[in-house]
């Protein structure tokens, strides 16, 4: 049974109409299968956002923009990370990219050259290993330590990945994807000691910061120190926080200087450009969301407690507590009672739910899958249903 209070915004969702959406995440099943898959929410655009865009179409928003001052998207990102984190950055220094895959391949392609070792700690997004990979660079994996506790980052096995490898570059995402930990202030302290060892640059992705769960907080790892911040450049969108993924529309914070200086010496649409509607939705997002989102985190709170519960029961002390942030619940295989070969596709055949998992998230992901259970409490309910009939087969 649902645990916790229900909200319609979230909950009053019916499979039927989620069926005739047009994102991804509905359309690559087919039948009755439901899906918990790719990291897309069931939960319909916040209003205030949906309401900015139809009010820039028809104040003729789509012609050329006119920002002489620079994207409006650089100074709202200051002034959020400002109000959030008490982090003070330069407007100056921020960038916008159609998403954050983008801009780690622009990163890359500045920063490093083929051959070049990258590390990263696994299980990790697929795009960005893929990319690595893809790009010519040398992936160096660094796996996460499974503890009684729950998921915690190697950094001693880091930094002797990062000394063996000569590695050039560290992708540090934070909170972590898809274990849902979100880093202590120690523990970022001590990568970032490492990267001043070894020099690294660090690219630190930050997308599900603002689905961090109390008492946990997000840290920028950029607002660590001076040293930490000329060596680190921050991804981040309003993307996870508030279901935006389509209007493809992200930030980056420059810390270095000299690597900003290479990246403005491209030419100017190269890379491409966000649109007008992309920056219009965002700014509604972070400006006018906060009703929003502090629903959504109490829907999403109680649906990670209501999923770990489940597999408390199915698995007992060996089950993984739920995530610290965002809604993805990372779990072995073996606790449905499915094998490490193919998992993925194990579920899907037996229970008619598509996750996530497997070999794409790195070695450490095998014998593992991933769970979206940012939907509602009726369609939740229905795929914890589905698992739990292969766990009691």
């Amino acid at each position: 049974m649902t645990t916790g209070a229900t909200d319609p915004l979230f909950d009053d969702l019916r499979v039927a109409d989620l069926r005739k959406s047009h994102g991804v995440k509905w359309g690559r099943v087919t039948g009755d299968v439901l899906p918990a898959w790719v990291a897309d929410m069931d939960f319909p655009v916040p209003e205030v956002v949906s309401d900015a865009i139809g009010e820039a179409i028809r104040n003729g928003a789509l012609g050329y923009p006119d920002w002489p001052d620079g994207n409006p998207l650089r100074a709202a990102f200051a002034q959020r990370m400002r109000e959030r984190h008490g982090w003070e950055i330069d407007p100056a220094a921020v960038r916008e990219h159609t998403d954050l895959i983008q801009g780690l391949q622009l990163l890359l392609h500045l920063a490093t050259s083929p051959g070049d070792a990258v590390a990263v700690q696994t299980p990790n997004y697929p795009p960005f290993l893929a990319t690595i990979t893809t790009m010519g660079r040398r992936r160096v994996d660094s796996p996460w330590k499974r503890t009684a506790d729950g998921w915690e980052p190697d950094i001693a096995g880091l930094a002797r990945a990062v000394a063996a490898h000569d590695c050039r570059v560290l992708l540090l995402v934070n909170p972590h994807n898809p274990t849902g930990r979100v880093f202590t202030r120690d523990e970022l302290g001590e990568i970032a000691a490492l990267a001043r060892r070894h020099d690294l640059l660090v690219i630190s992705d930050e997308i599900h910061a603002e689905l961090t769960h109390a008492p946990h907080r997000h840290i920028p790892f950029a607002s660590l120190s001076e040293d930490t911040a000329k060596r680190t450049v921050t991804l981040t969108s309003a993307g996870k926080a508030f279901n935006l993924a389509g209007l493809r529309c992200s930030v980056v914070h420059y810390g270095p200087p000299r690597l900003l200086a290479v990246r403005d010496a491209q030419p100017p649409d190269l890379y491409g450009t966000v649109s007008t509607l992309g920056v219009a939705g965002t700014l509604a997002a972070w400006r006018h969301g906060a009703g929003w989102q502090a629903r959504l985190a109490r829907v999403l709170d109680r649906n990670r407690q209501r999923v770990a519960d489940a597999f408390g029961e199915w698995a007992g002390a060996a089950a993984e507590p739920p995530p610290q942030a965002g809604y993805l619940y990372w779990f072995r295989a073996d606790h449905l009672g499915v094998s490490a070969a193919d998992p993925v596709a194990e579920v899907l055949e037996r229970a008619g739910v598509l996750l996530d998992g497997g070999a794409g998230f790195g070695a450490d992901g095998q014998a593992h899958l991933r769970l979206n259970f940012a939907t509602g409490a009726a369609v939740l309910e229905e795929l914890l249903a589905r698992l739990g009939a292969l766990v009691r087969r």
